[in-house]
């Protein structure tokens, strides 16, 4: 196994590594609306633009184990209000993937997040090695 502590990745909030790497298989850590260049900043407003840094988080550290987005097969989707941003999270959702190539997800609402948070994402990525 490999564990990954990925540069230019948002600082964990907890003591983890940003992704482990087991076999062909990347299990990346939930990632956070955070700034990567700046841990202590706002976070950004609404469930949409914190999606959004979301999945360019986890794009940070899926490159970090060399894999894309396009290698997610699991996701789990971590909502504060689930009933008020569940369908805004849904719109965005296909745009991060190609057509017909969505990761298998499971979304669930949550008491909360770190740093109150709207959203937190984590996923597994499967890419065989060369």
């Amino acid at each position: 196994m490999e564990f990954l502590m990925v540069p230019g990745a948002p600082a964990p909030v907890a003591p983890f590594s940003h992704a482990v790497r087991a076999g062909d298989y990347v299990f990346v850590t939930g990632q956070m609306p955070t700034d990567p260049d700046d841990d202590a900043a706002p976070l950004p407003d609404g469930v949409a633009a914190q999606t959004r840094r979301v999945m360019d988080n986890l794009r940070i550290v899926l490159a970090g184990a060399d894999c894309t987005l396009a290698d997610a097969v699991m996701a789990r989707v971590y909502l504060t209000d689930f009933a008020r941003d569940y369908a805004a999270m849904n719109a965005l959702w296909p745009s991060f993937f190609a057509p017909g190539r969505l990761p298998a997800r499971t979304c669930v609402g949550v008491t909360g997040l770190a740093r109150g948070a709207l959203v937190e994402v984590d996923l597994i990525a499967y890419r065989p090695r060369p």
